[in-house]
């Protein structure tokens, strides 16, 4: 599935209808729904550049959007690990109980 992407020297981001915005008009929700996905799915970005990209403000947002998803696709297993260290003994606790 792929998250950004740049088209005609303008920066895209995958909205919630699957269809493509300007990366520009991101919002809070729009990054959370993001970060999901790239922790829940095998995603793809187009690679920034500043030659790829035209627009200033396009530059700017697509970096910043393009390289923390990019670090938390890295550490999407570390991520998943922490979470299951944190719900680990609460399981267990209750593993251990006896059905009633």
């Amino acid at each position: 599935m792929k998250l950004l992407k740049i088209e005609e020297t303008l920066g895209y981001y995958l909205n919630k209808e699957s269809g493509y915005t300007e990366i520009d008009k991101i919002t809070k929700e729009d990054l959370m729904r993001l970060a999901d996905l790239t922790l829940e799915n095998e995603v793809i970005f187009d690679e920034y550049s500043d030659e790829s990209i035209k627009n200033h403000a396009h530059q700017i947002v697509y970096k910043s959007v393009f390289s923390n998803l990019k670090n938390l696709e890295n550490r999407r297993q570390e991520f998943k690990d922490e979470v299951s260290r944190l719900f680990l003994s609460e399981y267990e606790r209750y593993k251990e109980k006896p059905s009633k």
